[in-house]
C-alpha cells in the first residue's frame, strides 16, 4: 500500500492474487475473532471495527475481489470512514460550493447592476475558507487513523496469504 499521494482523502490499492476469486473470497468467511467485524456480500467484503472501538472517523476497508483468470483474482482496496461520516462529509462539502456558486452569481449580478458587493465577495472567500477547513479535517481524520488502516491492511494480507 503506497501513500506517496497526500491529497487522496480514501486511499485506494489494488493487486493480483495467485488464486482464484472464490478461494480468497472464502478465506473471509467465518472469520471469527474480536479485532474485527467482517461481512461479504458476493464479491464485495467489508472489513470493520466493532462499534465499540469506532470513532467519528474510524476507517474500514472495502474489497472488491474479482475473476481475472481461473487461478488469478484482482483484489480491489477502499479505505474510508463509515459510509454513513463520508456521505455526510460530502453533503457538506457540496452545501459549500453551492453558496459560494451562489455569492459568485450575486456577487456578478451586483457588479453588472453597479451596486455595492463587498459582502458577497467576502462570502465567497469565508466559503473557501470553509472548503480548506473541511478538507484539512478530512486529512487529520485520515492520518490519526493511519495505525486503524494498517490494521484492517495486515489483517487483509494475513487471511488473502500475501506477503
Amino acid at each position: 500500500m503506497s501513500s506517496t499521494d497526500t491529497i487522496v482523502l480514501r486511499p485506494r490499492f489494488k493487486f493480483e492474487l495467485n488464486q482464484d476469486y472464490e478461494t480468497a473470497l472464502k478465506a473471509f468467511d467465518n472469520c471469527t475473532q474480536d479485532i474485527f467485524i467482517v461481512s461479504r456480500v458476493d464479491h464485495h467484503v467489508f472489513i470493520k471495527f466493532p462499534k465499540q472501538k469506532q470513532q467519528f472517523w474510524t476507517p474500514q476497508l472495502h474489497l472488491e475481489i474479482e475473476e481475472v483468470t481461473t487461478n488469478r483474482s484482482l483484489v480491489k482496496g477502499l479505505f474510508g470512514p463509515n459510509p454513513k461520516v463520508w456521505t455526510f462529509f460530502m453533503f457538506l462539502h457540496f452545501i459549500v460550493v453551492g453558496l459560494f456558486i451562489a455569492f459568485a452569481i450575486w456577487t456578478y449580478t451586483n457588479i453588472t447592476l453597479n451596486k455595492e458587493y463587498m459582502l458577497q465577495i467576502w462570502g465567497m472567500l469565508f466559503m473557501v475558507i470553509i472548503w480548506f477547513v473541511l478538507y484539512f479535517a478530512g486529512s487529520i481524520g485520515r492520518t490519526s487513523n493511519k495505525n486503524e488502516i494498517l490494521a484492517l491492511y495486515n489483517f487483509m494480507k494475513s487471511k488473502l496469504d500475501v506477503t
